[in-house]
């Protein structure tokens, strides 16, 4: 079907030139009239590395918000209740056709292309270049490697190359964050080496890159930003505060207090999205101390999580407008006395006035908890829900869930290494995630008497199904 598609297509472009007499002179793109479009008006320019850098900068932001959308809908973090930012994804439909996955897929890949262009090109023709400068190329190489495999079972690392396992993916990604450590070491540059070799299981590798973060901050953060007035705005922001009483996203009623984790800043500067931050490094050492039965450190690495979330903002806001059930009257938990899965202070009172709301980090752990934990599944969930808690929004839940997208429609009849039915064209959904589907964002909820009840506790599942090779990947 592809080839016949394909040749259809010469075809009519064929017909078109015949028909035009000179066709080139309106898709040739070479002679550029308009100079601040040129190559050159970049490369060889002084700062130019800087400059570009930028520009690789706003389009991982433009990538976050096509990831976070399909990422959170996917999970059990939220459900959507309208259908103005996604289709499918809510109930894990997940379709080569899909445009928002194309687009994911597209935005993952340019910020790939910057990367080695700026590599390649910009950077080593500033007279201006810096190692500095250079690590971050590396580190954006990087990362477009390490979203490709976190979010999709295969992905061609080349414009219509062979596709390339989640596997090899992270082991590409690992490779350029460790030449920007070799270059100009940051923490996040750690980090990301630390989640890839997480992801990949690989425990001593992701403590030592988890360590080494920690040793150079105990508070960084990497932040995608937003322009509100220029663009790109974050659109996740807008499905769950700006669009106001549309009711777009709503969380489970356990992660209410955690709702909106971004809200609007001023006219000028959109929220941002911490995507690499310190606390993944506390709870990647938790993991890998609770794997190897050492509890006592894992309570150390718990209770220096806590410390830090203690620092992190609060903002304070007036979600009033919320009114968490405008498409169904009553029929989410919107007061504090609500008690979630007999847990209370869950919720909150959002009609009351402001609120409190963390836009870093927030969890409902305590320290009590902490020091209750054991060598037992029951600690092991227990540090799943915090991962949830401090990743809500950030598109981290999805991957803890085993799930990968699909390679586009588009790629499958372009790219003659792929064809329908390859691996990486068919979604991958652990048996014991699909078999839960319609219940991941259900729940309960009895208004007079306060109580919500989740049907399902997915951090409980991820543990029951521990040993599985999609999740939970040291043990």
């Amino acid at each position: 079907m592809k080839k016949i598609q394909l040749y259809i297509g010469a075809v009519l472009l064929s017909a078109i030139v015949g028909c035009t007499g000179d066709f080139k002179e309106v898709v040739d793109f070479t002679e550029v009239t308009n100079p601040t479009l040129s190559e050159e008006s970049v490369v060889g320019q002084p700062n130019s590395a800087v400059i570009w850098a930028a520009g690789i900068e706003r389009e991982i932001s433009r990538t976050f918000n096509e990831i976070l959308i399909l990422a959170e809908l996917g999970s059990d973090n939220y459900e959507n209740t309208q259908t103005f930012f996604s289709q499918f994804l809510d109930g894990l439909d997940i379709r080569t056709t899909d445009p928002d996955i194309r687009d994911t897929q597209n935005e993952i890949a340019r910020v790939a292309k910057m990367a080695q262009f700026g590599l390649e090109t910009v950077g080593p023709n500033d007279p201006n270049y810096s190692p500095a400068q250079e690590a971050e190329f590396h580190y954006y190489l990087g990362l477009s490697r390490m979203l490709s495999a976190m979010y999709f079972s295969a992905l061609p690392q080349e414009t219509v190359g062979v596709p390339v396992v989640s596997a090899e993916n992270y082991q590409s990604a690992i490779q350029s964050f460790q030449t920007a450590v070799s270059i100009s070491a940051k923490p996040e540059y750690h980090l990301a080496i630390a989640r890839s070799n997480y992801y990949l299981g690989n425990k001593s590798a992701a403590v030592s890159a988890a360590n080494a973060a920690l040793a150079l901050s105990t508070d960084f953060t990497r932040e995608a930003k937003f322009d509100e007035a220029e663009g790109p705005s974050n659109t996740m922001e807008d499905a769950l505060y700006e669009r106001a009483t549309f009711d777009d996203f709503q969380p489970l009623p356990s992660l209410d207090f955690l709702d909106p984790k971004y809200s609007f800043l001023s006219p000028e500067q959109d929220a941002s999205v911490h995507y690499l931050k310190a606390e993944e490094a506390y709870l990647i050492l938790a993991e890998a101390n609770l794997s190897d039965g050492n509890v006592a450190a894992a309570q150390a690495n718990l209770n220096d999580l806590l410390d830090l979330v203690a620092t992190r903002e609060v903002r304070v806001i007036d979600d009033r407008a919320e009114q968490r059930s405008e498409v169904d009257p009553g029929g989410r938990p919107d007061n504090s006395g609500v008690v979630v899965n007999g847990r209370s202070g869950l919720v909150l009172d959002r009609q009351d006035g402001v609120v409190a709301v963390p836009s870093v980090s927030g969890t409902s752990l305590t320290t009590a908890e902490i020091a209750a934990f054991a060598n037992d599944d029951e600690s092991l969930s227990k540090l799943y829900r915090t991962r949830q808690e401090i990743f809500i929004a950030e598109g981290i839940r999805f991957v803890d869930m085993g799930v990968k997208l699909v390679i586009n429609e588009n790629e499958i009849l372009q790219n003659e290494n792929v064809n329908e039915g390859d691996f990486g064209t068919v979604a991958v959904i652990p048996s014991f995630i699909a078999s839960i589907i319609p219940d991941l964002d259900a729940f309960t909820y009895d208004a007079g008497a306060g109580v919500a009840t989740t049907t399902v506790d997915l951090n409980d599942v991820l543990v029951a199904n521990k040993t599985s090779e999609a999740v939970v990947p040291f043990y």
